[in-house]
């Protein structure tokens, strides 16, 4: 039942002139208002005559959303969807008059809604159904302010008979009429520098007097999350030895191995329990009890590699080599849950001092691109942090380009196979060929929800094509375009990178380092781009940037144009032979 009309009401608040105030405190924090004076302030009171009592189980009211959207798609509603964004520019204030949505509104409403957005997730589906949702009250739940003392709470509500969410509004604390009805903006942060953050977006306020320097977490940091992943560590085993022409039994739940492996050496087998090597697609947890009980049995993974494929940990890992911005070859990274007030404390210095601020919001643990955001807005990313756990890089704003004949300078990412033979001694070894991928659309920075503009995943999306070209086609066609980078000297610093990069996560004893269990093996794929900086004698270079690094990578395209992929794989990390396997050894 919408019954709130029957004991709120929302009132329009008209500042007093400033002469009759008279309060140098109210006019400062006038003039620290965005645009003082300009939009209307609203504020919902409780109209009913006997007011509110907490404890009457009638006093729960239902708020309607007026539009629930995914991030990617607010661009497109807003320009077609009859009357939203009439609705939208009322409900913001934003001065909108004509009948066709014209882009100067449409941007407007993409910033500030951010001070009006909402969001919930669903726990079950798909992981695009996963991807969080955002939505914006209707008008009455929209007009609801801020305190520190709330009046009220509110919650989504999904009803599940009508698939419809709503919000449930319900009160603290009994009220009389013509009390304000408030809520908690900042719900559930307790910390005051954290809630400082949190409520930018509606105070703002500098948060300089925080240091922005980043240190790597505290081992308890690292502990907690070994806990959180329920993974058991291995005792101390001794490496196995095995005789030089033993065949090895294989159990694989992944089809490209079981369709690809032809090696004489490895047979496959339907029973775990005989298995000499087990190649999961899912993450291992117990090395404890294999490592008790068999280890002789190896294996396709390493214990704590979430400490590489997990971005956060990625990042804070990556900060032992590198000074407090981290290494060259990693963007700058924070952890949003974590890092916060430093996050906003160095947008706010690289604001001032007029430095390219263009920042890309991404989940810690999902593939895909799902749930990624490009924006140059500090509200838009104080938000995201409500809906998943997420980490903020700075977007490379200067990325070595590719010339498309089709379309022009386009983004590029490269993508390479790592093979982890061990973490003591480290042994790595690099597969020989790399994969390419092209954005569909000539790069600029702006439209920065153009998806064939600023990403290179094209397998994925539906009706988008997939432009392919071959590592060996693509050599010739680069240093045509960049005579005087050689792709060989390009190259050797990636590599570089990589074993950089490898060094310092096994430089730790687990769980603040990936475990050097001797009976594991590893296959990894590290997506990288090249962005342009100058060294020391202010010469132009491309420095590698990594971007992820993926567990269990889709080897498709690799099985497909190099059938002895999985072989060349198998033979150098259960073997230890690769003569003739296509790898390079980099550490």
């Amino acid at each position: 039942v919408f019954d709130a009309g029957d004991y709120f009401g929302i009132m329009q608040v008209e500042e007093v002139d400033e002469e009759e105030e008279g309060d140098e405190e109210m006019e400062e924090e006038l003039k620290k208002k965005p645009n003082p004076g300009n939009e209307p302030c609203f504020k919902v009171i409780v109209t009913n005559e006997n007011g509110l009592q907490a404890s009457n189980p009638n006093s729960i009211f239902l708020i309607d959303h007026a539009w629930t959207y995914r991030v990617e798609h607010a661009r497109q509603q807003l320009l077609h969807v009859p009357g939203l964004l009439h609705r939208m520019t009322n409900l913001m204030g934003i001065d909108f008059h004509g009948e066709i949505p014209d882009e100067g509104s449409i941007e407007q409403v993409l910033q500030e809604m951010w001070k009006y957005n909402q969001t919930y997730q669903l726990s079950q589906g798909t992981a695009e159904e996963k991807v969080p949702v955002w939505y914006i009250m209707d008008e009455f739940g929209s007009r609801i302010q801020h305190s520190d003392q709330p009046s009220f709470a509110t919650a989504p509500l999904f009803y599940m008979p009508q698939q419809i969410a709503y919000t449930v509004l319900w009160p603290l604390r009994d009220l009389e009429t013509g009390d304000e009805v408030t809520r908690d903006y900042a719900y559930g942060e307790t910390d005051r520098l954290i809630r400082k953050c949190v409520l930018l977006p509606w105070v703002p306020s500098e948060v300089l007097d925080v240091n922005c320097f980043t240190p790597e977490p505290s081992d308890e940091h690292y502990q907690a999350i070994l806990a959180e992943n329920k993974e058991k560590l291995p005792i101390a085993i001794n490496p196995p030895v095995y005789d030089k022409d033993k065949v090895f039994k294989v159990f694989t739940d992944i089809q490209q191995v079981l369709n690809n492996l032809t090696h004489p050496r490895f047979v496959f087998t339907d029973n775990e329990g005989e298995a000499d090597i087990l190649y999961n697609f899912s993450h291992f947890k117990d090395y404890r009890k294999l490592s008790e009980e068999r280890p002789e049995v190896m294996l396709n993974q390493f214990p704590c590699e979430n400490l590489l494929t997990v971005k956060d940990c990625l990042a804070s890992i990556s900060r032992r080599a590198g000074g407090p911005d981290g290494p060259k070859w990693l963007p700058r990274t924070f952890n949003l849950q974590t890092e916060l007030p430093q996050f906003i404390s160095y947008f706010q210095q690289r604001d001032r001092r007029g430095e390219d601020n263009h920042w890309i919001c991404k989940p810690w643990n999902l593939a895909r691109s799902l749930d990624t955001h490009i924006t140059n807005s500090l509200n838009n990313i104080i938000r995201h942090r409500e809906s998943s756990p997420k980490v903020v890089c700075k977007y490379i704003e200067n990325p070595v380009l590719f010339h498309r004949e089709d379309v022009g300078m386009v983004k590029f990412d490269i993508r390479y196979v790592v093979l982890l033979r061990s973490i003591k001694p480290l042994k790595l070894y690099i597969y020989d060929v790399f994969w390419l991928r092209f954005s569909n659309r000539a790069f600029s920075l702006d439209d920065l929800d153009d998806y064939e503009k600023h990403f290179t995943v094209m397998n994925y999306a539906p009706g988008v094509t997939l432009k392919q070209v071959h590592c060996e086609e693509f050599i010739p066609l680069f240093e045509k375009q960049y005579p005087e980078y050689p792709w060989t000297t390009v190259q050797a610093n990636i590599f570089k990178a990589f074993a950089e990069l490898f060094q310092v996560a096994s430089a730790k004893p687990a769980p603040l380092g990936v475990c050097d269990y001797p009976s594991s093996r590893a296959i990894y794929a590290i997506d990288l781009m090249l962005k342009w900086d100058t060294n020391r004698d202010g010469k132009r270079i491309m420095q590698p940037q990594i971007l992820e690094v993926n567990f269990n990578p889709d080897c498709d395209r690799a099985c497909k144009y190099h059938p002895t992929f999985f072989n060349d794989v198998f033979s150098t990390l259960f073997l230890d032979e690769t003569d003739g396997c296509h790898v390079t050894c980099i550490v």
